[in-house]
């Protein structure tokens, strides 16, 4: 048998139901692997070993039961595999940060209810991956942990918000995370560490009990090394509580895993490579990976069209004003401001400066963006795009200007195609198709219509298997 990390997350499941492996060797086996390498990565705020060990013996109880009740088809698909949990997220009697040292000493009191449906799926928690304080940057670097890097240049940043997740799954640290998204921060990590991520439609996946939707712009959702897993731990996650502003329409299928083989047909792609933020340039390599993406799809017999961006430069102004209230949510006693980053603490500044009506007004003006910008879209099966400008970047590279506003204009130009597709709701999904002749992943973005992941996974499959499946099985030095 090959090492357990060289195996997805369904081949390890269907090793754990056949007795090949058991959930304790699995979890023993990625515990090891953390704690040996995740000090080169940063993947990791906090290994829980002791409670993913008492999680894999749950399971092994679990996968007994099963079989002496002649049953063993009821068990759920993804029992004992390990699928760590970002620190944005609440896990009960578990510290979480939120990336921020003025939550230092503080612990869960309750579980978010996508941790619950991993749980009941039989998945282990193997820790909480690293985030950006309050998940606000599109790079992982804090005052509570290591920067999160990417296993292919350990010089560079492993992107953010969900930068810890993306780094322990492109290390081998766990076959596949739990990640989320408010304005790339799946598909950006993704795209730098080589990996598939999907961010669901707007209304997916619910973030109760206590994490309010508000203007719907950050969703959960999965990373992974290939189309197949990320579809069956979407499954997974998807779900509804009662209280949720947004719902999104189930799969015709029934699941999206019933989309992984399925052929998607002959479809139109539309796609277009103009920032919406003013001035932004794109890396050769980039526009590079966009032009090799569209002929790999052009060669599978799809339509590729170029269109004008359906998303105006009008929308920055009014979406960045929305991120800067959105930085003021997380409370933070007034004596424990002095240890927010820079950037956080320029962000909720402007945050607090913004009255309630202009929020309404820019929430108003993005929405009606929106629906003009679907009229174009919906004429499309999906539309392709870059994920971010540029190959990853040197670790640090974000702050390594005079101020916070600097840092912040760095983002806007590193990754200013994603953050539209959480405004308009739409699913969109991170291809690792290219690396640069340096060895460095570079990602392209193909998004779909409201409530279509199944159409993206589809597709997805299609063309993972095409290049040789799992992206031409390409792994980093680390592995």
């Amino acid at each position: 048998m090959a090492h357990i990390h060289d195996l997805t997350a369904l081949e390890q499941a269907a090793a754990v139901r056949s007795r090949e492996l058991s959930p304790v060797e699995v979890t023993e086996h990625y515990l090891h692997r953390a704690e040996r390498l995740d000090g080169l990565v940063g993947a990791f705020v906090t290994l829980t070993a002791e409670r993913a060990l008492d999680q894999a013996r749950e399971q092994e109880a679990r996968l007994a039961a099963g079989d002496s009740a002649g049953n063993p088809g009821d068990l759920p698909p993804l029992l004992g595999v390990p699928i760590p949990i970002k620190d944005l997220n609440l896990v009960k009697d578990v510290p979480i940060y939120f990336g921020s040292a003025t939550y230092e000493g503080f612990v869960a009191p309750v579980d978010d209810s996508v941790v619950e449906r991993l749980r009941d799926a039989g998945t282990i928690m193997l820790g909480k991956t690293s985030t950006p304080e309050f998940g606000l940057p599109c790079y992982t670097e804090t005052y509570v942990g290591e920067p999160a890097r990417t296993p292919w240049d350990l010089a560079r940043s492993a992107g953010g918000s969900s930068g810890g997740a993306a780094a322990a799954v492109a290390a081998g640290l766990a076959p596949a995370a739990q990640g989320s998204d408010g304005a790339g921060s799946i598909r950006i990590p993704a795209s730098v560490c080589g990996l598939y991520g999907i961010k669901p439609t707007r209304g997916r996946i619910s973030s109760a009990p206590i994490v309010p939707d508000l203007a719907g712009l950050s969703t959960n959702g999965p990373i992974s090394r290939n189309v197949a897993d990320a579809a069956a731990l979407l499954d997974v996650m998807a779900h509804n509580n009662p209280g949720d502003l947004y719902w999104a329409p189930p799969p015709a299928l029934g699941s999206f895993s019933a989309y992984v083989g399925r052929e998607p047909g002959r479809l139109r792609i539309a796609r277009y490579a103009t920032p919406v933020v003013s001035g932004t340039e794109i890396h050769p390599d980039v526009l590079a990976a966009y032009e090799s993406a569209s002929a790999v799809l052009e060669s599978l017999g799809h339509e590729v069209v170029d269109i004008a961006p359906p998303f105006g430069e009008d929308m920055v102004p009014q979406f960045v004003k929305l991120w800067f209230s959105f930085a003021c949510m997380h409370p933070v006693d007034e004596e424990m401001e002095p240890k927010l980053r820079p950037l956080t603490a320029w962000l909720r500044e402007r945050g607090f400066a913004v009255p309630a009506p202009d929020f309404l007004q820019a929430q108003s003006a993005l929405q009606l963006a929106t629906r003009f910008a679907l009229l174009v879209t919906d004429e499309y099966d999906a539309v392709l795009t870059p994920t971010v400008t540029q190959p990853p970047v040197p670790v640090g590279w974000f702050e390594d200007v005079d101020s916070p506003e600097e840092t912040f204009e760095r983002m806007k130009h590193f990754a200013p195609f994603a953050a539209m597709y959480n405004v308009s709701g739409q699913p969109a999904v991170n291809l690792p198709l290219y690396w640069t002749p340096g060895g460095l992943p570079i990602g392209v973005m193909l998004a779909g219509r409201f409530g279509d992941e199944g159409t993206l996974i589809s597709l997805s499959a299609q063309v993972e298997e095409s290049v040789g499946g799992f992206w031409g099985d390409r792994r980093p030095p680390i592995w």
